[in-house]
């Protein structure tokens, strides 16, 4: 499925200035993966004991191809990102 976020653009009409509405935050900067994605990992991961390489081959299955080293990284982003 393919994510649009539509972001407002608005004029003020006294000094023609253009507002933009804000990017929404993402977990990875300028990165692909959703949060959802993210979590669905972690949570595989970690709760249900899944290790990566398991990981890629069920996304493999699916016809996604995302490599045991970006999973890592993921985790890794994740496990920075998360820490109190």
């Amino acid at each position: 499925t393919v994510e649009r976020h539509v972001r407002g653009k608005w004029v003020c009409r006294n000094c023609e200035t253009r507002i933009q509405a804000a990017v929404p935050a993402h977990v990875i900067d300028k990165g692909i993966p959703t949060a959802g994605l993210l979590a669905s990992v972690l949570v595989a991961k970690y709760a249900d004991h899944l290790p990566l390489y398991r990981q890629e081959q069920i996304f493999a299955r699916a016809g996604v191809a995302i490599p045991r080293s970006t999973l890592g990284a993921w985790v890794g982003t994740c496990g920075v990102q998360l820490q109190p």
